[in-house]
């Protein structure tokens, strides 16, 4: 493969991907009950789906985001009543995060709400071509978090 072709397969798949990323966070976003952010839902998730307290630390390095940015984010999700924060006995340098009942009801909304709006593109898509793809951007998501 000549370096042309490849420069231009290397720009149109990001430039699809930006797009596709930039397209479906603004759609959900505006399906998301009023108050919350892509990025609180996130949170919530992946508190609600690990089930067990995490670190502000490690959940900027989950989210790629710097310790500030996770720091805020938290503040607004405490002041919701979806995460519970409390120092860290082990170590009083550090807090620990969880996700509290209401965040557990707050992010169960959310999902019902963008349930069907996700499961419509698979079935538009097709499953078939789904699954095919999942390999492919698994593997590129891995390689940009060796890289990053």
């Amino acid at each position: 493969m000549s370096d042309q072709t490849a420069n231009s397969l290397a720009v149109a798949l990001f430039s699809e991907l930006f797009t596709a990323d930039q397209m479906m966070r603004n759609r959900l976003s505006r399906m998301l009950p009023k108050g919350m952010e892509l990025s609180h839902f996130s949170v919530l998730n992946h508190l609600a789906r690990f089930k067990q307290e995490r670190t502000p630390a490690q959940l900027a390095r989950a989210f790629h985001v710097t310790r500030g940015a996770m720091t805020n984010t938290l503040g607004k999700l405490e002041i919701a009543g979806y995460v519970h924060i409390r120092p860290d006995w082990d170590d009083a340098r550090s807090k620990l995060v969880t996700i509290s009942p209401a965040g557990v009801r707050a992010r169960d909304t959310a999902l019902e709400v963008i349930t069907p709006l996700i499961t419509e593109l698979v079935s538009e898509l097709g499953a078939d071509k789904v699954r095919a793809a999942l390999p492919i951007l698994r593997e590129l998501r891995l390689k940009l978090e060796e890289e990053g």
